[in-house]
């Protein structure tokens, strides 16, 4: 490829071989940290350029989203843009899905149009994979129910890494609605393979003894883990995913788990504080954790389009390198 920009430019990875990006549990720690790298060194060449970058210039992305989304589909949309790439926009609601059409039947028609890759968020867990099974295309997981999140997680981990240069030897703890989090599965799995500590805090009705097989530990009492905490990831309620209520109510539970000022005094004095968003201000987190000092959230908004710059790439540059070396442009894994 000879991207137009003369700033610096990463090289591709020789030992990348993946065509597919749709969950942290099957990536290796090299594989996790070379995303990360990756995303470090695009987001530098795209802030020197000043301009788009040319990486994927000709190549289209098509985002298919089955549920709503705000951070996570302008992020991918930004992400392609800034390598040069088109990108198509579709949502279910007013769609040939309302006619009958599968999932797998949009997603090759679309893939039909000449598309690269596809981006899909499904409230059905197992969806990006089956269509990986179906579509020559690259397939990205933007949220597959509650099963995974891969960028959301990357974008997390490379947060905490640009704050503490490290995640080995971290305790994160994972607080709120693990059951039904795919964020948290994703955390999970890129947290421990980089040597940090999980726990995993909240109702237990929420957090079971379960997650303990994940290598994780399990506790309920938030005050009782806070002082052991370098990093707190404050996740939503998903109450759209529950057919009870999980607590009595959203007061005692912002009582019980919410991270307010009286438990900022009682922790770590460089604590980072997370959200993965959207937050819900006076249930997981009060305003002036959320606006204070130690946290990262915007942080991690800024992040998630560097990361998926890095996945976009790392999964379509393999075909271009392939294309220009006169080699088929669908092979690999």
């Amino acid at each position: 490829m000879s991207p137009c920009t003369t700033v610096p430019l990463p090289r591709y990875p020789e030992h990348w071989q993946r065509r597919h990006l749709l969950d942290l549990e099957s990536l290796s720690a090299q594989e996790i940290v070379t995303v990360l790298d990756t995303a470090e060194q695009l987001s530098q060449a795209h802030a020197a350029a000043g301009q788009k970058l040319s990486l994927l210039s000709g190549r289209t992305i098509a985002n298919l989203f089955y549920e709503n989304s705000t951070r996570t589909r302008n992020s991918f949309s930004l992400a392609a843009k800034r390598l040069g790439a088109d990108t198509i926009e579709f949502s279910s609601s007013g769609s040939s899905v309302s006619k009958g059409e599968t999932y797998i039947d949009t997603a090759k028609t679309i893939e039909a149009m000449g598309v690269d890759a596809v981006v899909t968020r499904h409230a059905t867990p197992g969806t990006s994979h089956l269509l990986a099974q179906h579509l020559s295309c690259c397939v990205v997981n933007a949220g597959d129910g509650s099963h995974e999140h891969p960028t959301q997680g990357l974008l997390d981990i490379l947060t905490i890494r640009q704050q503490r240069g490290s995640l080995d030897g971290l305790t994160v703890a994972l607080v709120g609605d693990i059951a039904h989090s795919r964020t948290a599965r994703s955390n999970i799995w890129g947290l421990l393979k980089l040597g940090a500590r999980v726990i995993v805090c909240g109702p237990a009705t929420l957090v079971s003894k379960k997650w303990e097989t994940f290598g994780v530990e399990v506790a309920h009492n938030l005050d009782a883990i806070l002082p052991r905490c370098d990093v707190l990831n404050l996740l939503r309620i998903q109450f759209e995913r529950q057919d009870t209520r999980p607590f009595p109510s959203v007061r005692e539970y912002a009582l019980l788990y919410a991270m307010n000022s009286e438990r900022m005094k009682r922790s770590k004095p460089d604590i980072l504080i997370m959200a993965p968003g959207p937050i819900n201000r006076g249930v997981e987190i009060a305003p002036d954790v959320a606006d204070g000092p130690h946290s990262v959230i915007l942080q991690q908004v800024t992040n998630g389009i560097a990361i998926r710059m890095a996945a976009l790439w790392l999964l379509l540059g393999q075909s271009v390198r392939q294309a220009v070396d006169g080699r088929t442009a669908r092979g690999g894994t």
